[in-house]
């Protein structure tokens, strides 16, 4: 996409952060935004913010891990704006210092419910909107540095786990919509000035009591990078058709280092066919190339 003026810009987890940066973003490149939240008090006062700045923006109160919330804010856009052309799958809370085996099956049910359900219900109410018009558009998910490699240092696996689906579900969204005028991104982002590791003081009480310690942000991601940078990232990605879109330099190293890994592994593989038994090959899948 490169004719932004008058489109419709449809952002989860808005109220802050990076959802916020990107509604600010994308507006000032002449588009409508849905601003869509599940934060009420928050999502109205960015919302304000942002028409502030002369940006139509439609605010909408929206919990992304219940589908029928997450549709009946696609209906409400459609009625509002009658269209719907990017989609930017935001919304996302944390956990850390937690072990994976002491984690609480509400807590699970709540990060898998927001970072994962929640891009699944995007795509499945708001692509059928974005097809109807023909006219093309784009779908940004967002993952996470942490959707390519499990940091020991950040504590923050289950996060992990949702972020990596992120990836995975990108990548075969991109498979689907090949060739077509649609678009797909994912976004990993690293160290960012949000309130992300503040999110469990919001958790609904279904999913667990609300966490009311003292904010746990690491001092790097409040030295780091400004939400308005990542929407200008973004956006520079959507109008260059960039599907990984990577914000910190520093962490090409990281991905290096993991993806040596896996692939010096193949050693002990070479190493097990010549010493012990060979493992037939697979046929037809060898043939294919994945890009």
């Amino acid at each position: 996409m490169r004719d932004f003026r008058g489109k419709v810009a449809v952002i989860t987890g808005a109220a802050s952060g990076i959802g916020l940066g990107m509604a600010r973003t994308f507006g000032r490149e002449g588009m409508r935004v849905a601003m869509l939240d599940r934060r009420r008090g928050a999502l109205e006062a960015a919302a304000e913010e942002v028409r502030g700045l002369q940006i139509d923006a439609l605010a909408i109160e929206t919990d992304v891990s219940d589908d029928k919330s997450v549709e009946e804010a696609a209906k409400q856009i459609e009625a509002e704006f009658g269209r719907v052309d990017i989609v930017c799958n935001n919304a996302g809370v944390l956990l850390h210092d937690k072990d994976l085996a002491d984690i609480p099956m509400a807590e699970w049910d709540w990060i898998i419910g927001v970072n994962l359900y929640g891009v699944i219900h995007g795509v499945r109410s708001f692509l059928p909107r974005i097809k109807k018009h023909g006219e093309g558009g784009h779908i940004v998910n967002t993952a996470s540095i942490g959707g390519f490699q499990v940091g020991a240092a950040m504590r923050t696996p289950a996060y992990a786990v949702t972020k990596f689906g992120v990836v995975a579900l990108s990548e075969g969204l991109r498979n689907e919509l090949g060739g077509s005028n649609i678009g797909v991104s994912v976004l990993a982002p690293a160290a960012t000035d949000t309130g992300i590791y503040r999110s469990a003081r919001d958790k609904p009480e279904k999913f667990g009591a609300p966490d009311v310690g003292p904010d746990p942000t690491p001092a790097t991601l409040r030295a780091g990078a400004q939400p308005d940078q990542i929407g200008r990232r973004v956006l520079d990605a959507v109008k260059r058709g960039e599907f990984y879109i990577f914000t910190h330099l520093e962490t090409r190293d990281w991905l290096l280092k993991r993806h040596e890994g896996i692939i010096d592994s193949f050693d002990s593989l070479e190493r097990f066919e010549a010493e012990i038994e060979r493992i037939p090959r697979m046929g037809v899948f060898a043939a294919e190339k994945n890009e």
